[in-house]
């Protein structure tokens, strides 16, 4: 993303980049959104280069712990709950991947 965006990491890092716990979190706005998404558009301006928390969206225990929260979520995604239909076992293995 760095490169991408032709920043040395360190600047990118001090940047875009926030520590949580032992992990690393794109920097978000104050309603959520990753300060890469546009909201004309609703899409990332760093799709290619997105990194696993993102790559691993909507995946996430968060977002599947009721059908509420699922629905919550297609709401406020508009890729979400579109598109491939996944099977609960390839869910299940990408929500392990990032627990959040």
């Amino acid at each position: 993303m760095a490169k991408r965006l032709a920043m040395k990491v360190e600047t990118f890092q001090a940047k875009y980049v926030r520590k949580i716990g032992i992990r690393r979190s794109l920097v978000e706005f104050s309603n959520g959104d990753c300060v890469f998404f546009d909201n004309e558009s609703r899409k990332c301006n760093v799709y290619e280069q997105r990194p696993r928390q993102c790559r691993t969206w909507p995946f996430w225990n968060s977002n599947l712990k009721s059908p509420e929260t699922w629905a919550e979520t297609c709401e406020s995604c508009p890729g979400s709950g579109k598109g491939k239909l996944y099977q609960l076992e390839q869910i299940q293995e990408q929500a392990d991947v990032f627990n959040v």
